[in-house]
């Protein structure tokens, strides 16, 4: 019995020991896209990672920052390629840029990563994100959903997280909440922040500006094909003005941290 006790030993030590060496020789992400939520994240990607020079990982959207962080590191190492096949390898996990411990936990493991940021009108990403659960799971009308997170907003004006076990429709689109937690920690140089809209209009042009950023040589794709497109009916009219009343506050605050204004409260 204590021979196999320690023979198992002996195997489980020389596992991770293989393990720790098979991780040593992938590459870490150069890049990572950390959001928003419906805003385009995946058709960037898609882009991206069709250009020779970049890589991805093994699935879209790792989660290893905000779900599965006491994985360690090498579990998050073994979703991306070895060293030297690609010029720069990244991911996508958009639920990044809105979680509160993310931008520390990414600082102290990939602190000069470059890190893009896809943002959309926070009214028309929080029907998305709606429209996407709805087609998932169900789930009630628009209106009482919206209802039902402005109960739960704290008297003193504090947006909830996603720790608080809900689908944060509109907290999700509060964007310059969520970027100073990331400027707190790293440079601005590190940062791309791209408007959904444009992006939308003319992917070509704003994957240049990412593949200029990434220091990629010009690449495009035989096709912009938009990813993860969501087919669904008009918001109520009352709905999106009750919506862009809520944001123009906060759309105003983000327009002075960014020193550019997105247009959103002219719409």
């Amino acid at each position: 019995m204590g021979q196999s006790t320690a023979r198992a030993k002996e195997e489980r030590r020389a596992l991770r020991q293989r393990l720790m060496e098979a991780t040593q020789k992938r590459q870490p992400p150069d890049f990572v896209i950390i959001g928003a939520q419906k805003a385009g994240t995946t058709s960037l990607y898609r882009y991206l990672t069709g250009h020779p020079n970049v890589g991805g990982a093994t699935k879209k959207e790792v989660h290893f920052f905000d779900r599965s962080y006491d994985k360690g590191m090498d579990w998050y190492l073994a979703h991306f390629p070895e060293r030297g096949e690609f010029t720069v390898v990244g991911e996508s996990s958009p639920s990044y840029l809105f979680h509160p411990d993310v931008p520390e936990r990414l600082r102290r493991t990939l602190p000069h990563a470059k890190l893009i940021v896809l943002l959309r009108n926070p009214v028309d990403r929080a029907y998305s994100q709606y429209q996407m659960r709805l087609r998932r799971v169900g789930e009630d009308s628009f209106e009482e959903a919206i209802d039902e997170e402005l109960t739960r907003l704290p008297s003193n004006g504090e947006l909830p997280g996603p720790e608080k076990g809900h689908h944060a429709y509109l907290p999700r689109g509060v964007y310059a909440d969520q970027l100073r937690r990331w400027l707190a920690v790293f440079p601005r140089e590190q940062f791309l922040v791209l408007h959904s809209e444009a992006f939308f209009a003319r992917p070509d042009e704003g994957l240049l500006r990412t593949l200029a950023f990434l220091g990629l040589p010009h690449w495009s794709p035989a096709e912009f094909e938009v990813h993860n497109p969501g087919a669904y009916g008009e918001m109520k009219p009352a709905t999106r003005r009750r919506l862009q009343e809520f944001y123009a506050p906060h759309n105003h605050r983000l327009y002075e941290l960014l020193d550019w204004d997105f247009g959103w409260n002219d719409v």
